[in-house]
């Protein structure tokens, strides 16, 4: 059997159509990349499905490096220029044999190299483009600059002598240990004998490491200098931005400053190091809403809002989104802050508070762009408010973000914004509320009778309805013995129909419309957490912590 082309496989599958791939062939033309690469770079889709299309096609198992850490013993068996120069990666030695991932599912030189190098029988995965090279050239480079050993070795000298040149080190070390981590956020918490470095990672804070007391102004020094921030001004707080540059990728890092009663305290929010461009249906919700989901995108006009609090997953649903809008039939124009994903076929602008230019500004602007599909980053003031519904009253779809913590109350903080009832029940479309729960490790999940705490739990969060037997990961060496490995959406899908619409002009209150709402089929965050706990892809505890 002959084997079939990539844009025919994923034509096949329903992941682009005939338009999309002339696109690519009319672009291949001109620059001379291969097909598959070209439909990356349009965003028509990611080297992920990509691969799991070949996977799909081979036999092979797809495997994502981005949720499955290396193993230094599988790395150590290798060099890094042999598995670079095979296009394969060494990830871990189990039971006397390899576990190696391949670009390709008919690259025999990677199974005879692994082979001959090692003496061990390999077992092959396919991984993708994105995901390799990234982890290739970090695995390899954490492996041979062991960070956890040089920051102990630098904190050691810290504690002797403050070397101005190692406080610059240990400042670069912290980067790039969240880096490493897959942080989203660190944390430079000074104390009354020491400073403390946490990390964000999957939402939840996990303490890193203390440096000396000494060292500390040194450190908040060194970020305010990259941030371009005054480093004379200790008290009043500061934010400022710097791009860190890692690997030959860029990160751009976002700074905040407060003063605390033991010193400055310093967030370091990192960005750029998000995952591949994901569809709908990966977002984690269940088939019904998705299907909602798909629909609600594809109208011509009328708002929707994504709520949630900061790192929720907002952005990577609106992405979801856009994916969703036919970007050769559309004008798609977006204000970000900042640009977290790039679309080629998308028009997107960047928030530059310095120069003038907000989502406001951006907002009154589109609007003379022809545009069909606005993306406003977020409605933070009266004046973007104003703009997304005169958009959306005029013939355009708005999407855009709210920080609110469910679907109901983002209407009455809209009220708040002065945004007119009649205006809102005609203008928005639904509101989803989202939450991002931590997924079950398969390698190590276990079944258990719920407790009698979590019981307490279910019954005092109002919940009747709740299995006797759930799961949890024990924890093992691929979770780094967390129980967890990656995150997937919880969400509530608000549909404003003929009777939310009334209650809106009228500006009942939220708990009417909420009732409203649910008698009319929508999931709330705490029921869609809990038919994920039934199908063991979370845990009771994690839907509790983010849903409260």
């Amino acid at each position: 059997m002959s084997k079939k082309k990539i844009g025919e496989l994923l034509k096949e599958k329903g992941l682009i159509n005939e338009a999309q791939i002339n696109v690519a062939i009319e672009q291949q033309k001109i620059t001379g990349t291969f097909l598959g690469e070209t439909l990356i770079k349009l965003g028509f889709v990611s080297s992920k499905e990509i691969s799991e299309c070949l996977a799909e096609q081979s036999g092979i198992k797809y495997i994502d490096l981005r949720e499955y850490p290396v193993s230094e013993d599988a790395l150590r068996l290798i060099p890094k220029d042999i598995a670079e120069r095979g296009q394969f990666m060494p990830i871990d030695v189990q039971e006397g044999r390899i576990v190696i991932g391949v670009l390709d599912p008919n690259n025999i030189l990677a199974i005879d190299t692994v082979s001959k190098y090692t003496k061990l029988q390999p077992v092959i995965y396919i991984v993708d483009s994105e995901a390799y090279y990234d982890t290739l050239e970090k695995a390899y480079f954490f492996l041979e600059n062991p960070i956890k050993r040089q920051i102990e070795e630098t904190v050691e000298i810290l504690k002797r002598e403050l070397i101005a040149s190692q406080i610059s080190r240990l400042t670069e070390l912290i980067i790039m240990d969240g880096i490493r981590k897959k942080a989203t956020d660190i944390h430079i918490t000074p104390s009354e004998e020491t400073v403390h470095v946490f990390y964000r990672i999957d939402g939840i804070l996990q303490h890193g490491f203390c440096f000396p007391k000494g060292a500390q102004s040194g450190v908040i020094s060194k970020v305010k200098v990259m941030s371009e921030l005054d480093i004379a001004e200790q008290r009043l707080p500061q934010d400022g931005s710097f791009s860190f540059s890692f690997l030959g990728k860029n990160y751009d890092m976002r700074v905040s400053t407060i003063p605390t009663i033991y010193g400055e305290n310093i967030v370091i929010r990192i960005l750029g190091g998000s995952g591949p461009l994901t569809r709908i249906e990966s977002l984690g919700f269940d088939p019904e809403e998705t299907k909602k989901l798909r629909l609600l995108f594809n109208k011509p006009y009328g708002i929707i809002l994504i709520t949630g609090p900061t790192g929720s997953g907002k952005t990577t649903t609106l992405y979801a989104a856009l994916r969703e809008i036919n970007l050769l039939e559309k004008n798609v124009l977006t204000v970000e802050d900042p640009v977290e994903y790039r679309l080629s076929l998308v028009k997107q602008t960047e928030v530059n508070l310095k120069a003038g230019y907000d989502f406001a500004l951006a907002g009154r602007n589109f609007m003379r762009q022809d545009p069909d599909v606005m993306l406003l980053g977020e409605i933070r003031d009266e004046e973007t408010a104003s703009i997304a519904i005169r958009a959306s009253i005029t013939g355009h779809l708005v999407l855009s973000t709210l920080h609110t913590n469910d679907a109901v109350t983002a209407i009455p903080r809209l009220f708040d914004l002065g945004v007119d009832g009649f205006l809102l029940s005609s203008s928005l479309l639904a509101i989803i509320a989202q939450r991002l729960v931590r997924k079950i490790c398969p390698h190590c999940k276990e079944s258990y009778q719920i407790t009698e705490k979590e019981r307490e739990f279910l019954e005092f969060s109002k919940i009747s309805d709740y299995p006797e037997t759930v799961y949890k990961g024990q924890g093992c060496k691929v979770c780094s013995y967390t129980g967890y490995i990656g995150r997937t959406a919880i969400g509530e899908i608000l549909i404003i129909d003929d009777e939310i619409k009334k209650l809106i002009v009228h500006r009942e209150a939220t708990y009417t419309i909420k009732d409203v709402a649910l008698n009319r089929g929508m999931k709330s965050l705490i029921m869609d957490g809990m038919s994920k706990v039934r199908s063991g892809i979370t845990t009771i505890e994690e839907v509790l912590r983010v849903t409260g």
